[in-house]
């Protein structure tokens, strides 16, 4: 960077005076939580982060230095809740990932559900396709029931999501049939429910560390005892 887009030491040093400023409000907001989700809190935090993240960048530009602590961004959650204090309506946001793992086992469901429909006589046109067959599948079947029973329908399941949103009224019958999956307001949000095997792979690594850790204080505690037979065995 050239020493004219450098930032003056003034401009470092107001950065400074306003991370001060935001762990002072933080903390006095923290003090005075109405709740788990004060609205408060959150906006304190968001001005936290903020001044911290500009100071950072601008001590880097300046002084090629960074500080030594990191305060995750405010953009991997929801904003404080702003939606009716009683809600007189809500909607439910579902989103649930599949992968088709066994399409013989799908195209054998399609396939018995289909000839069920033509068990009078008349001539059965069974799904011989893929994306036929799930239709026909979620057309018969309730999402909660393939959820349940997906690895019948040769289905595995992957990351799902469910969102509950507040309202102040109930939307009018269609209203929103043309584009029901357009952004949902996350200021509406009441609740999120999220499910993915990352999660599980974080508790897993967690737990690999945990056992790494205790392994070593064990070996701390015993090493000047063992072998090396005993070494090589572990």
């Amino acid at each position: 960077m050239s020493d004219a887009a450098q930032p003056t030491a003034a401009e470092v040093r107001t950065a400074a005076e306003a991370v001060k400023t935001a762990l002072d409000r933080h903390l006095a907001a923290v003090e005075r939580r109405t709740g788990e989700d004060d609205p408060a809190v959150y906006a304190a935090f968001n001005e936290l982060a903020a001044a911290a993240e500009a100071y950072d960048e601008l001590l880097y530009d300046r002084y090629d230095e960074v500080t030594p602590f990191e305060i995750p961004g405010a953009d991997d959650s929801l904003p404080p809740y702003a939606g009716p204090e009683e809600p007189n309506a809500l909607s439910v946001l579902i989103r649930r990932d599949y992968a088709v793992v066994e399409p013989q086992r799908l195209l054998a469901q399609a396939q018995r559900v289909e000839a069920a429909e033509f068990e009078d006589g008349a001539e059965a046109e069974a799904s011989g396709t893929v994306h036929g067959a799930l239709g026909l599948l979620f057309g018969e079947f309730e999402p909660d029931e393939i959820a349940s029973r997906h690895k019948e329908f040769g289905l595995e399941e992957a990351d799902s999501t469910l969102w509950v949103l507040a309202a102040d009224e109930p939307a009018e019958p269609g209203e929103w049939l043309e584009t029901p999956f357009e952004q949902p307001d996350p200021q509406q949000v009441v609740c999120r429910f999220d499910v993915s095997s990352v999660f599980d792979d974080d508790l897993e690594d967690d737990a690999e560390d945990e056992l790494v850790e205790e392994e070593d204080d064990e070996d701390e505690e015993t090493g000047p005892e063992r072998s090396a037979t005993d070494r090589v065995d572990r």
